[in-house]
């Protein structure tokens, strides 16, 4: 663990950035980009009381809303324009690929190239707007329903937060695709990875101020900062696992006397195929019908009031729950994003395969099957993560928690934006080679 968080420090080369002028301006794009995102995370939507809103907020944030408050940086809890943030982005990208597996004509599309790509990146946006609105009037509704937060409830009051928080999410959309252009890293990651960064602060110091009122003792608040470190440097590991399998292609006579070929290479699957996708998906399952009940005028009644009683943070039901459905979502997602048979039909057509193993279907059930048991491993990990803040909560009575979904993001996020810039800083160099090369060229 700790092997692969020094690589992944050391990858970064502070020295050669001060000369990558291309690499200074895109991270600099980068940081005021988000800077703007973070200014309308405080702007509120117009005919609310932002504190009537916030009191309210805090009386029922046990539910989805508080998973997605997250994501916004705080958002949802100043319900400010950027409230619905990127969310319905990704949820549009996501049922777009899931699609892309069942309907034929996105299917074709996704083998066209970048031409089908630009077509399936429209249709998202597109899904966008639409998720967007209706969430927007959802909530638009819900403002209506709560006592002393709208100023003038009615007709108006639901179009104009309906271009509001819809026109911040197409506005995040756009930024997004910004940065991924101009800046480092991908646009959408990032806006959700500042938002969870910028809850840090005021997390830690409450911890710090808890201590030093005596409502945590300095031995505990040691062992929290431990775990910490090594939570992340095992999610590092993690994220970094893969299972190589050994591709061998052929020697070929090409012409009279030439051999091409006889190279060998890896088909890399990594350990966690899923990613994030599946705490988020089982959260959003677990804590919907919370937040239906929270936020019900007649209280949470009937099947609502028993599903709370018993599937409460920190009851066994609500665990057991929450690692099955990780599991289901993560064999669910890697299925979707990776198929064994298409990946072995590459392989045969390129003439690639695996040593000991026959071309074709033989291939694809062997892939499959190595899928499927690295699957297993990445599913655990993924429940171990998550579980650990939920124990912690319920059994050690801390204010925050540390891992699961946020700091999943978090970490993924940062290891994929040190391997952009250090892509670009090896661009950087080889083009100097190729430079020098040229001139010595010239001079000869």
């Amino acid at each position: 663990m700790a092997s692969a968080a020094e690589q992944l420090a050391s990858s970064i080369n502070f020295s050669a950035i001060a000369k990558a002028e291309e690499l200074k301006k895109r991270i600099w794009f980068t940081l005021g980009a988000l800077i703007i995102y973070r200014i309308g995370t405080y702007i509120p939507l117009p005919g609310i009381d932002p504190v009537a809103f916030e009191q309210s907020f805090t009386g029922s944030q046990q539910g989805v809303l508080e998973l997605f408050n997250m994501f916004a940086g705080g958002a949802v809890q100043r319900m400010a324009i950027f409230a619905l943030n990127i969310m319905p982005y990704i949820s549009a990208s996501i049922i777009i690929q899931l699609m892309t597996s069942v309907v034929p004509t996105l299917e074709a599309l996704k083998k066209e190239g970048e031409s089908g790509r630009k077509v399936i990146n429209q249709y998202t946006r597109y899904l966008t707007v639409v998720l967007a609105v209706f969430q927007a009037w959802g909530i638009a509704i819900g403002l209506q329903g709560q006592t002393g937060i709208v100023a003038n409830p009615g007709p108006f009051f639901i179009i104009s937060t309906i271009l509001s928080l819809t026109g911040g999410t197409i506005f995040l959309m756009w930024l997004g695709e910004q940065i991924t252009a101009r800046g480092i890293g991908n646009g959408a990651s990032l806006i959700i990875f500042a938002g969870i960064v910028a809850a840090f602060p005021s997390a830690i110091v409450s911890t710090l101020e808890l201590g030093r009122q005596g409502a945590l003792s300095t031995a505990l608040i040691l062992v929290v900062m431990l775990m910490s470190v090594v939570v992340i440097a095992f999610i590092v590991f993690m994220e970094r696992a893969q299972r190589r399998l050994l591709i061998t292609y052929p020697k070929r006579q090409v012409g009279q006397n030439q051999m091409v070929g006889g190279q060998t290479s890896f088909l890399p699957l990594k350990i966690n195929t899923a990613g994030v996708i599946p705490p988020i998906f089982a959260s959003s399952l677990l804590l919907l019908p919370t937040t239906l009940a929270n936020f019900s005028q007649a209280g949470a009644t009937g099947w609502l009031a028993t599903f709370n009683t018993y599937f409460a943070h920190g009851r066994p039901a609500y665990m057991i729950f929450y690692v099955m459905l990780i599991a289901f979502f993560a064999f669910f997602y890697t299925a979707i994003v990776f198929n064994p048979t298409e990946t072995a039909d590459n392989l045969k057509k390129h003439g690639g395969f695996i040593p000991g193993i026959r071309p074709g279907e033989r291939t694809g059930e062997y892939i499959d099957y190595v899928l499927t048991r690295i699957t297993v491993i990445g599913a655990l990990y993924l429940s171990a993560i998550c579980l650990l803040p939920e124990i912690l909560i319920s059994y050690a009575a801390l204010p925050f928690y540390f891992g699961g979904t946020s700091l999943l993001i978090v970490v993924s996020v940062t290891m994929d934006t040190v391997a952009q810039v250090h892509g670009h800083l090896q661009a950087q160099q080889y083009e100097g080679l190729v430079r020098k090369a040229k001139l010595r060229g010239r001079r000869r």
